[in-house]
């Protein structure tokens, strides 16, 4: 287990790992100087403030404090505890790890994450099997060709079939009461109201297995095979899966996102799966929730800042509020999205299996922005009566409000001006009034920069020290060549920032050693200073040995004349009789001397 990796096996492993190919599976990068950027994963941004050293192995964002090495990456990005981070990595890497037994202690140890999603990938294989059986699966597998889904499709999202009866998947683990409470965690089954014991959540149900971007199961969609309810059917909310953050196909989709800068985003299931099999391969589904910011945030690391979010709705008002909903979270996402609308009666599915792909990426040639399709579907639904102006101009302007550029608001208001012969003046008035106030789609407000460890504090941040002991600190971790000079000279004792002086005598206790930087951040338990030495490896300062040694000198004698003042600040509080001032300069003495 990863729990009991050897630092010499975790160092191979970082050193094996390119920490840019992995961020790059979440985030576009872009080469800048020595670093890459993009946007960040971790909070919305309009323009790139997440930056990569391939050199160092090391990520940092300038926008909201977040940073580390690859380990640090995955844990925050997918969740991992550090041991998960470590065994996803050397899996990435075919690097063996090493194994033992493990006393009962250690079992119970075992990360309650990897339990679940190892329970989840042998459920996906159970029910695999069942749907390719020639007796069991017979009635699943005829529903699917008769909906024109082939054989490939099917294999390449192993979808599978949950036989009848209420405790098939129970049976089929020989569950005891410990695996029963783990199967209920996972979501596979539910407690009985009456009585004790448990019965399967899924029962004669295609079964869709959903997965993350690293490709693990994290839960599973269930149709019936009739027009019973509930006709689709989810896994709850567990400690692997949250709705807001998961995305179907999303493993499959990725790169073919990145490669066409967009990516399209349908309602169900079937409709992915008639998007894949026509060769419309950039595409993912929603899990029976509205688009949020996470889903934003993920989709715009697909396709990158200048990328494109194509919404497949229906025309119908399920559609229309679809859309409304969304303008507030793509806004403040900073997402270019668009709507695309199929004829009536047609969902993607239907559509592609009607018409062909070619027709399909034709309509969705045509999409239209969010705002501009409001319009049009306003206009259609109420006419340019006077009452229905009305409805038009009521219905629009919360969308309109929910925009955050002043600009665009003034521009989709004299649009909508001229469109519907109406005062402009009257609709910016109403606009203006509902600006500030939560819109009507449920727009997020911008997440706030992360807090320090459990809040307590600010994260730090290299701004806010020194300017002097700062640059000194970031010589030492980008020119480690004038280590020997800032250890004979003693210059750390001059530091007056704590968090710095950390920082210096960390890079000095890894002198010499290529991979301290590294090992420095996975030994530090406080992620603020792993935040701080990522902020201060990334900046982009070029440095010279002689550049280095003019601003050492600059350094200690500013903190020798600081020195001196001090000294003369104490004779002349004791001159004046200012005994309590006087006590406080030499108290802050005290505490130079006792730092040196």
């Amino acid at each position: 287990m990863a729990d009991f990796i050897p630092e010499e096996k975790i160092s191979e492993i970082r050193n094996a790992a390119d920490i840019v190919e992995i961020i790059s599976e979440a985030v576009v990068l872009k080469k800048t100087g020595r670093n890459l950027v993009g946007l960040c994963p971790f909070h919305a941004e309009k323009t790139p403030s997440f930056s990569v050293n391939p050199e160092k192995q090391i990520f940092y964002c300038f926008g909201c404090a977040t940073g580390g090495n690859v380990f640090s990456f995955l844990m925050k990005q997918q969740g991992m505890t550090f041991p998960e981070a470590v065994k996803a990595v050397a899996q990435r890497c075919g690097i063996e790890l090493p194994s033992r037994e493990m006393s009962p202690l250690e079992r119970r140890r075992l990360s309650e994450r990897e339990v679940l999603l190892g329970l989840n990938r042998k459920t996906m294989a159970f029910y695999s099997g069942v749907l390719k059986d020639p007796a069991a699966g017979r009635t699943a597998r005829a529903y699917l060709e008769k909906r024109g889904f082939a054989p490939a499709i099917v294999d390449r999202f192993e979808l599978g079939y949950a036989p009848e009866g209420w405790d098939a998947l129970i049976r089929h683990f020989r569950a005891d009461r410990e695996r029963l409470q783990l199967m209920e965690k996972a979501g596979l089954v539910i407690p009985r109201k009456t009585g004790s014991g448990y019965y399967d959540r899924f029962r004669d149900r295609i079964i869709f297995p959903i997965r993350n971007a690293a490709h693990q199961v994290i839960a599973f969609g269930g149709r019936v095979l009739d027009d019973g309810l509930p006709k689709y059917l989810n896994s709850p909310e567990t400690s692997i899966y949250t709705k807001r953050r998961s995305l179907y196909g999303i493993d499959q989709a990725r790169e073919h996102c990145r490669k066409n800068e967009t990516v399209l985003v349908v309602e169900g299931y079937f409709d992915l799966l008639a998007l894949h099999q026509h060769g419309i391969q950039n595409a993912v589904a929603t899990l029976g929730t509205a688009l949020t910011p996470e889903h934003v945030r993920i989709l715009r690391g697909c396709i990158g800042e200048n990328g494109t979010v194509v919404l497949v709705y229906d025309s119908d008002a399920a559609g229309i509020q679809a859309a409304q909903r969304s303008i507030g979270v793509f806004d403040q996402g900073y997402a270019d999205a668009r709507i695309c609308v199929l004829p009536p009666g047609h969902d993607p599915d239907s559509f592609l299996f009607e018409f062909g792909a070619a027709a399909f990426e034709q309509a969705a040639a045509k999409a239209q922005g969010i705002i501009p399709f409001l319009m049009a579907a306003a206009v259609a639904r109420h006419g340019l009566s006077v009452d229905g102006k009305v409805q038009i101009v009521s219905e629009l302007t919360d969308a309109i409000a929910a925009l955050q550029d002043p600009m665009a608001r003034s521009l989709y208001v004299k649009s909508l001006a001229e469109r519907i012969q109406v005062d402009e003046s009257a609709i910016l008035e109403r606009v203006r009034s509902r600006v500030g106030a939560k819109p009507a789609g449920g727009a997020h407000p911008r997440p706030r920069a992360p807090a320090g460890a459990g809040g307590s504090r600010p994260p730090l941040s290299a701004q806010q020290f020194d300017r002097f002991e700062t640059r000194v600190v970031m010589m030492m971790l980008q020119y480690p060549q004038i280590l020997p000079e800032i250890r004979q000279r003693r210059l750390l004792d001059l530091f007056e920032n704590e968090a710095l002086r950390s920082v210096g005598k960390m890079t000095l206790r890894w002198e010499g050693d290529p991979d301290g930087l590294n090992r420095a951040i996975d030994s530090t338990a406080d992620a603020d200073i792993q935040k701080l030495v990522a902020s201060l490896v990334l900046e982009d300062t070029p440095w010279d040995h002689r550049g280095c040694l003019k601003l050492l000198d600059q350094f200690e004698n500013s903190r020798k004349n600081k020195d001196h003042t001090i000294l003369e600040k104490i004779k002349a509080a004791e001159k004046r009789g200012d005994h309590e001032q006087w006590l406080k300069l030499l108290q802050q003495k005290q505490a130079q001397i006792e730092k040196s």
